[in-house]
């Protein structure tokens, strides 16, 4: 049997082990997990998540193993989804639900998948609580070096799915957490001010983990959340923060799956890379607009977007938001947003917007210098500002928490400085100076490179090639140096985010492990990117 390593049993780890059962050959397959359940995986696990986090997708946009998520959903007992604050009765397809209940959905799906691998005559061996400490390509094969164990384990190919990368919690103190989940969950946090550095989900997350300690929230079914702050928390005052001091917008109602674009194609975008970098940026954007005006000629108008270009389009976007206090727009666009869902109604600016951030991802490697740093101060945001839309639900809390007078939102302008001290955190701004007596950093995943990689050999390898982020093919294994060629599929996002900056999500886990599953039976066909693009 060809020798299979899985090194990470979250969704994207899952999803390869999915698709490798496709193939008619059995193989051996060994999965590795520092977690001590395979199968879950760090967004979803009870260890790293509260009740009270709210996964950003819903059944209908997950990709199904077995069973759908909301299939599953329906086999379990009403008392055990009362357990997360979840009513049976009132289950449907595009709800948000608990990330720790997610996680027992593809735990359960991941023990299916083992059983029926070895049904099928696979060889499979779940290793859980076992940290992979080093990788190397050798002419015999890919060596992997586990933590306690002297001697390596030799395989054929090994996939490298270990998802998301945060802080350890060696770096966390009394004071300071550099990320949510570097020990925020466990801690005990007194009632004092609390600065968070992110208003996206993550920073909303972690005000709730912060505030679930010091009261609960009352949330009756088609009526206002309520938070009830315990007698002697007075002190919590919780400050989120950002550049721009806005915060995020509802989930919109839309057609699933997307419909199709009718301007912003794939092979419009090809075209468009195939003439070259000059410029490239430019004329993608005007293929956008053209899109936006066919879509929603009276929101285009609007904006002025006609008169608009890459640069100008950013403040256009979010103008309106900058003349409302964040809670007051959060209100009116949560009651938008519901009027929508109750209505079926979707909004065509937003829906084309959302459609179009996977297809222009596409020219990110190819754009020069000048146009990626442009790409990143503009576009980029209004991208992610659109698909990282939250649960109604998450907005209902934070409102809440802004009705019980301990939250509110600090826009810090594009130049700041923030200094990290033994019992507090200073933030200047604005020449205005904000004290914390704790800091969390919710900022979420940074791209990351070459030198991050955690498995020292493998990191040399790849650096003597002198490449500075690790060059893929289209399968994901890896192309540079020839010694490695082939011989390791790598899934793990935070190192693929630099020319792919939306790589995120459970549909690309699923995307990109049926493509290293691929990988078992035939060679990488070509590179997946070229290098970025440097000005002399």
């Amino acid at each position: 049997m060809k020798q299979i390593a899985i090194i990470g049993a979250g969704p994207t780890g899952i999803y390869t082990l999915f698709s490798l059962l496709k193939n008619q050959t059995p193989l051996a397959v060994d999965i590795y997990e520092q977690g001590d359940e395979a199968g879950v995986g760090m967004p979803y696990s009870d260890e790293d998540n509260s009740r009270m986090m709210l996964a950003n997708i819903a059944s209908i946009e997950i990709p199904p193993l077995f069973s759908t998520y909301l299939d599953w959903l329906l086999t379990q007992s009403s008392e055990h989804l009362a357990r997360y604050g979840v009513q049976k009765s009132s289950l449907h397809d595009r709800q948000f639900l608990p990330r720790i209940l997610l996680g027992e959905y593809y735990r359960d799906q991941f023990l299916q998948l083992i059983a029926q691998a070895k049904q099928r005559g696979f060889t499979v061996k779940v290793q859980e609580s076992c940290q992979v400490k080093d990788l190397e390509v050798t002419p015999q094969g890919v060596k992997i070096w586990v933590e306690n164990r002297s001697e390596p384990a030799t395989y054929d190919l090994a996939v490298i799915a270990t998802g998301h990368v945060w802080p350890d919690e060696e770096e966390s103190t009394r004071s300071f957490f550099p990320s949510p989940w570097s020990g925020l969950m466990e801690a005990t946090i007194r009632a004092c001010r609390v600065g968070i550095m992110g208003t996206s989900l993550s920073g909303l997350d972690a005000a709730m983990a912060v505030a679930i300690q010091h009261g609960e929230f009352i949330e009756p079914e088609n009526q206002p959340v309520e938070f009830r702050l315990d007698k002697g928390s007075d002190a919590l005052d919780i400050v989120l923060m950002s550049r721009s001091g806005i915060l995020p917008e509802a989930d919109f109602y839309c057609p699933l799956p997307y419909e199709p674009l009718t301007l912003v194609t794939e092979q419009a975008i090809e075209k468009a890379i195939a003439a070259g970098s000059e410029g490239l940026l430019d004329r993608v954007f005007t293929l956008m607009t053209q899109e936006l005006e066919l879509a929603d000629p009276q929101w285009s108008h609007a904006i002025g977007l006609e008169a608009l270009n890459v640069d100008t389009f950013h403040d256009a976007y979010f103008a309106e938001r900058h003349k409302h206090d964040p809670f007051s727009w959060a209100q009116s666009n949560l009651d938008e947003v519901e009027r929508n869902k109750r209505d079926k109604r979707t909004v065509p600016w937003r829906y084309t917007i959302l459609r179009m951030h996977e297809v222009v991802q596409e020219i990110v490697p190819h754009l020069t210098d000048k146009d990626r740093k442009r790409f990143d101060a503009g576009l980029s945001r209004i991208f992610i500002d659109n698909y990282a839309a939250i649960p109604s639900q998450s907005i209902r809390r934070l409102l809440a928490l802004r009705e019980a007078g301990i939250i509110s939102v600090l826009a810090l302008g594009a130049d700041y400085k923030r200094d990290v001290q033994d019992d507090r955190t200073i933030i200047m701004a604005k020449g205005e100076r904000y004290e914390f007596d704790l800091f969390i950093d919710a900022r979420g995943q940074k791209p990351l490179k070459t030198k991050d990689l955690p498995f020292p050999t493998l990191r040399q390898q790849l650096q003597e090639n002198g490449d500075e982020i690790p060059d893929v093919g289209e399968d994901y294994t890896l192309l540079a140096p020839d010694s490695v060629r082939g011989r390791i599929a790598f899934g793990a996002l935070p190192y693929l985010m630099h020319d792919q900056p939306f790589v995120q999500g459970l549909t690309v886990c699923a995307e990109i492990g049926e493509s290293m599953a691929k990988a078992i039976t035939q060679r990488a066909s070509r590179a997946r990117r070229r290098l970025p693009f440097s000005e002399e």
